[in-house]
Parts: C-alpha cells; structure tokens; sequence
C-alpha cells in the first residue's frame, strides 16, 4: 500500500557585505535594515545549498461522539 510522504525542501540564501559601525550590533542592526528595505536583494546567485527533509504524513483522527 502506498503511503503519503510531506517533503520539506528548504534552500540556503548567503551573502556577505562590509559596514561600517560603532558596534558589532549596530552594524548587524544596520545591514538588517537595508535588507528590509530591499537593499539586499538575496538570489540565485547567492545560493549555497538545499535540504531536503521527508516524513510520513499522518493521518487525521476525527472522532466522532
């Protein structure tokens, strides 16, 4: 008998950019925005890997009383 399968597939998106900031934090805060505001735009070309995750779907119990 057959069986139903959920496949996750989940893709990894990368890209390093240089700042300059006070702080650690202020520069994270401050790329963080820019990416918010389509700054950063994060394509094909910053592709770096996929996953793929499979399990078995379950099945719903609806009890009826």
């Amino acid at each position: 008998m057959m069986k139903t399968y959920e496949v996750t597939i989940t893709e990894t998106l990368q890209m390093t950019v240089e700042v300059e900031a006070a702080t650690q934090e202020q520069a994270q805060e401050l790329v963080e925005r820019k990416w918010n505001d389509s700054e950063y735009i994060l394509d094909a070309e910053a592709f770096k890997g996929v996953d793929f995750s499979a399990r078995e779907k379950e099945r719903r119990r609806d009890y009826e009383r």
